[in-house]
């Protein structure tokens, strides 16, 4: 099928939106890493160790926020990544491994801002994570395991906080940086793969 302007420049627009993901997840794990060394995983510490990052440590501060936004930007920009996917026509068969590690990495950023509601230990991220809870425990068969594994068994304690950080840290957070790189790199070989097909039929 013979792309018009139009897609190309989405296609391109996909690309650099792509870049801009990746960036994001680079500071949001960069970030996270050295709020880690402060942060104390118990229930009842991590708050007080976070306004401690806040107010004491040299440039905590700035750390915490630019976590917080990377986090939050990058939901929104894989939104859009989606979005600019499907308008550039980047739904066919070739297209497979960018649609589907865009889709999972932005699953992923989702569930990096879920796991992060109960890590800062306030009043509200403790509602809305035993909100969420209710929500997993209906879930038919599987629900009472999941909220237990979530948990550690039982209500919301120290242990709860410290599974979550746990998920967070060292497998979402990983698993986004791999899908991230995975899905810029698909996109950078089909864009030179349509480049080629392009020059191929000029040629001709």
């Amino acid at each position: 099928m013979q792309s018009t302007e139009f897609d190309r420049i989405l296609q391109r627009l996909t690309t650099v939106i792509s870049v801009v993901i990746l960036s994001l997840s680079l500071i949001y794990v960069s970030t996270g890493i050295l709020l880690s060394f402060y942060y104390e995983p118990t229930a009842g510490g991590a708050y007080h160790s976070l306004r401690m990052i806040d107010t004491e440590v040299k440039y905590g501060w700035l750390f915490h926020r630019a976590h917080d936004l990377a986090g939050n930007a990058v939901i929104a920009i894989a939104l859009i990544q989606i979005v600019a996917m499907f308008l550039s026509r980047q739904f066919r068969k070739s297209w497979l491994i960018a649609w589907v590690s865009g889709i999972l990495f932005t699953l992923n950023a989702i569930a990096l801002d879920w796991t992060a509601m109960i890590l800062s230990w306030d009043q509200e991220g403790y509602w809305r994570f035993n909100i969420e809870l209710g929500n997993i425990e209906a879930i038919p068969l599987v629900g009472s395991q999941l909220r237990d594994i979530l948990t550690g068994g039982g209500a919301i304690s120290s242990l709860t906080v410290q599974h979550m950080y746990a998920i967070h840290n060292y497998l979402i957070s990983i698993t986004a940086v791999i899908l991230a790189v995975v899905h810029l790199s698909a996109l950078l070989w089909q864009e030179k793969e349509m480049s080629q097909e392009e020059s191929l039929v000029s040629s001709q």
